[in-house]
């Protein structure tokens, strides 16, 4: 049994807790395995960022690493982790060969935050102006996902539809697959009754991060067909519009006569959240869990919504606040919600019922960490049933691995 655990995290980018909720889901697993009295280390090929968060001040080792290079071998060679994390399937499909090559007793862990072949087919989709359906599942991103997902020894799903996804459609075998949605800590009644009043508050609110094109295209939903709508209804409202790395296409909608504020990053979620009555999220494609509306229900901001948006987030018959695909229905619904102090106040409270009842992280936390250790020390007999995942494993270091090997010479004689 290992006792101290050495971990290392390869990530996509440095984590940015304050500007995307895949950066809060790191932040996430990091603390969990600080409080199990591991040894972390995180790399990154990306370059240090403004907003990246402080890592050793969780006493967290930084590393930067090199695309295409061997330097990675004599790394994770020298570092020798028990356990390495994936963030996202490029990474595995980058560095995973060369974890298995020169640590093959390692565990490997793949997050894949959301199924990013879920977001393109219903991306695609609404290009088409077409229905989701699942054959558009059938794509490449989704050929290079679930191999991914099979070379690994365990995937990280934060979606319960995710999960029946990958059970029913892809086959994937489910010993291989852990839901492990966002984890948050319990909203007390004296915290509730402690959040702003619906006299206190005012406006509407969009936040997200604009480097995710579903937010992109949730913003142009609101200006060119919502919006219109509301401001019919309800001549004086105002929206405020907040994201990370807002775009210059992005500040061109602002409009002040109309009421549409793009005022790009929020210095804090916190305060403009807990500021607005209501939190607009139109979220016409996507996947996984939308870290914005957990935001909303955690300063007790009521919300507006789409399926797509509430997915493995509701309760049955709970929502806090209004999810509905229908354009008109929506705008009418924010007016509504935004008027009704009655319905707000309950919204509210099942926002509080969600948080608690589904993403508290003493739910979680303590056994997800059970089974990282549980399947590490077992790991050889663990294996054993994943035949697939081995032989994807064997054609991707025989591929990969040349290719790769390929560029770090070619790049040498450039």
């Amino acid at each position: 049994m290992i006792t101290q655990p050495n971990i290392l995290i390869i990530g996509t980018v440095w984590p940015e807790p304050d500007s995307s909720a895949a950066g809060s889901r790191m932040m996430q697993l990091i603390d969990i395995f600080i409080e199990h009295n591991c040894q972390v280390t995180v790399c990154s090929t990306a370059n240090d960022s403004e907003f990246m968060f402080d890592l050793k001040s969780k006493k967290v080792h930084k590393q930067k690493i090199e695309l295409n290079n061997s330097s990675f071998d004599d790394f994770i060679a020298l570092l020798n982790p028990d356990i390495v994390l994936f963030d996202r399937f490029m990474i595995e499909e980058q560095f995973g060969w060369r974890v298995a090559e020169f640590c093959p007793k390692a565990l490997r862990v793949l997050d894949t935050e959301d199924l990013h072949c879920l977001r393109l087919a219903r991306q695609i989709a609404l290009k088409r102006k077409e229905k989701f359906t699942i054959n558009d599942l059938q794509n490449d991103v989704a050929k290079r996902e679930i191999a991914s997902i099979y070379r690994c020894d365990i995937s990280l799903i934060i979606s319960e539809y995710e999960m029946e996804l990958l059970n029913s459609i892809f086959k994937v075998p489910k010993g291989i697959l852990y839901y492990l949605p966002f984890l948050l800590i319990e909203i007390s009644d004296v915290e509730a009754q402690n959040w702003k009043t619906f006299d206190e508050r005012s406006g509407y609110l969009f936040i997200g991060n604009f480097l995710h094109e579903p937010n992109w295209d949730a913003v142009l939903y609101l200006k060119n067909e919502i919006w219109p709508l509301i401001r019919k209804i309800q001549p004086s409202a105002q929206l405020n519009i907040y994201g990370a790395y807002t775009s210059e296409k992005v500040l061109q909608l602002n409009n002040t006569t109309e009421g549409f504020n793009v005022l790009g990053r929020a210095s804090s979620i916190e305060n403009v959240m807990k500021n607005a009555r209501i939190c607009l999220a139109p979220l016409r494609f996507g996947a996984g869990i939308k870290g914005k509306l957990l935001d909303a229900m955690q300063f007790g901001t009521p919300n507006i919504t789409t399926t797509i948006g509430a997915e493995s987030m509701e309760i049955k018959n709970t929502w806090s606040g209004i999810f509905t695909d229908d354009t008109a229905e929506f705008a009418k619904a924010a007016v509504s919600l935004y008027n009704d102090e009655s319905t707000w106040k309950q919204a509210q409270k099942s926002g509080q019922k969600i948080i608690n009842e589904r993403f508290l992280k003493l739910n979680y936390a303590d056994f997800f960490f059970k089974h990282l250790i549980y399947t590490s020390s077992n790991l050889s007999q663990h294996r054993l049933g994943n035949f697939t995942g081995a032989m994807l494993l064997h054609h991707s270091i025989n591929g990969t691995k040349y290719m790769s090997r390929w560029i770090e010479e070619k790049n040498k004689k450039s």
